[in-house]
């Protein structure tokens, strides 16, 4: 998986649990793209304490991750929701054509809500 994207669904699934400096500063570093001057600047920190800060809120994402699993969960719940919508999406036959369309409403339901 992309890193961009694994810190996107780590930060998504476990960010509330990090402290609101931790998430205020990872958040700007990470997707706001931010220096690290800038925002050691607009904080009154140095330099090192924003790489300090990005590095341990990564391990803590990391660790929440190992343990709960719940990005890995995730993943496999929309690859197996996209793979029954790709089945019914090829399905010619009209004897089961009316329960293809109810498995693909209900899959594009999930997709929604994750």
């Amino acid at each position: 998986m992309e890193e961009f994207v694994e810190k996107t669904y780590l930060f998504d699934f476990y960010g509330e649990l990090l402290t609101e400096h931790q998430r205020r500063i990872y958040q700007e570093i990470v997707f706001d793209d931010y220096s690290a001057s800038e925002i050691a600047r607009d904080e009154g920190i140095s330099r090192q304490s924003v790489h300090d800060l990005r590095k341990r809120c990564d391990r803590i994402l990391e660790d929440y991750e190992s343990r709960l699993h719940l990005v890995e969960k995730f993943i496999k719940i929309k690859d197996n929701v996209q793979a029954i919508q790709k089945l019914t999406d090829s399905e010619n036959q009209t004897a089961i054509s009316e329960r293809m369309n109810e498995i693909r409403d209900i899959s594009s339901k999930i997709l929604e809500e994750l």
